[in-house]
């Protein structure tokens, strides 16, 4: 993908507006959270003697929760709520002082995905739920992922397959020729990239989940209200006609259920765990990392 598919600046505006909004709507985020949460008791497996850890990453924290969940599981751990919009910090930072006021509040950086300011090796769990689809390098941002985790640290992410909001695709298609949904990674591509990066036994899940809606701009106002705002670099300068909407509209009717106007969310899901201080990454074609994609584990669900 292009390195200037997304406007950072536009991503940020979008989320920092919807911080006072975003719980109130985040249904199939909050589902892919509690999955993806699930995933940590790999950490208890007797098997593995760990240790509890003591740095953890909630990146793309947004208003906190997996950030307070993981704080609760491991008090005495350093728990870093990062997100790009500091509007979203300032929501975690409030929430986690609430509950318990005797355990240290998570530690918060308001940065970019991409630009992770952390030591190398200081992290021993990442956790990043629904805030990879923002990015256009994938194997970029793995690659500083593992940069910051320790040796044999847990990677639990998510993110949002091609799937995602295909009515919604496809109805503006019929309407407009300038994109309005951003383009996501397959399931075979994630787990390309987490080869790539060098990261051992990885293993996708996919989930689909549907919501429903009276009608395209009911659907609309719930994306705002998310901040999952059109922030392509190639979208339209000006807002989108009336005209065009209403065809748009006009063409998402066509999908419409007794249930009201379906959405579908495809979930991809991965955890992985971070190789040896200096072991191979598989860069310009080169496979320096001999491990086929059709082995990783791709668990679909719907």
């Amino acid at each position: 993908m292009s390195a200037t598919l997304f406007d950072a600046r536009q991503v940020r505006r979008a989320f920092s507006r919807s911080a006072e909004s975003y719980d109130a709507v985040a249904h199939v985020q909050k589902i892919a959270e509690a999955r993806l949460l699930e995933s940590l008791d790999y950490l208890d497996d007797p098997a593995l003697a760990r240790k509890p850890p003591q740095r953890v990453l909630d990146l793309g924290c947004g208003t906190g929760s997996a950030t307070r969940f993981m704080q609760k599981r491991w008090p005495k751990a350093e728990v870093i709520a990062m997100d790009l919009a500091l509007p979203m910090l300032q929501k975690t930072q409030a929430a986690s002082k609430t509950w318990n006021p005797f355990v240290q509040v998570p530690r918060p950086i308001c940065a970019d995905a991409r630009r992770i300011p952390l030591a190398e090796g200081t992290v021993d769990v990442l956790f990043s739920n629904l805030c990879l689809q923002w990015v256009e390098d994938l194997e970029g941002v793995l690659n500083s992922f593992r940069r910051v985790l320790k040796p044999q640290g847990l990677l639990l992410f998510s993110t949002f397959g091609p799937e995602t909001l295909w009515e919604l695709r496809g109805a503006f298609a019929q309407a407009d020729e300038v994109p309005h949904i951003s383009p996501f990674v397959d399931t075979a591509g994630v787990g390309d990239a987490l080869i790539n990066a060098g990261f051992f036994q990885p293993v996708v899940d996919r989930d689909e989940e549907t919501t429903h809606y009276d009608s395209m701009p009911a659907l609309m106002h719930e994306l705002r209200d998310l901040g999952a705002t059109n922030a392509l670099q190639s979208r339209r300068a000006t807002l989108t006609g009336r005209g065009r909407f209403k065809a748009a509209g006009a063409a998402y009717e066509a999908h419409r259920t007794a249930q009201g106007l379906p959405a579908t969310w495809e979930i991809v899901s991965a955890m992985a765990w971070a190789p040896e201080h200096g072991a191979p990454i598989r860069e310009g074609g080169a496979d320096l990392v001999a491990v086929p994609v059709a082995s990783i584990p791709i668990r679909r669900r719907k």
